[in-house]
């Protein structure tokens, strides 16, 4: 695998598991907290410093394993 295709791959990885992760640990706002304007539904804290390094580490360890399959599982892309 090239370095090129491995960004490639990681950046789908990331992609597909960042919303796996935006719903963790989302608490919505109290009705009597709800500001005029503001969605009910708004997450009180998201977290996002969190939920991004979560999936920074997750696409890596992901990619880690898509990358040991590629290079020594034998699976080809190629006839």
């Amino acid at each position: 695998m090239g370095w090129t295709t491995g960004v490639a791959i990681y950046f789908v990885i990331w992609w597909i598991v960042i919303f796996m992760v935006l719903p963790w640990g989302v608490r919505p706002v109290s009705t009597e907290d709800v500001a005029k304007g503001h969605a009910p539904s708004a997450p009180k804290h998201p977290y996002m410093a969190r939920k991004l390094l979560a999936t920074t580490v997750l696409a890596a360890v992901i990619w880690g394993i898509v990358f040991a399959v590629i290079e020594w599982g034998g699976l080809s892309f190629r006839q």
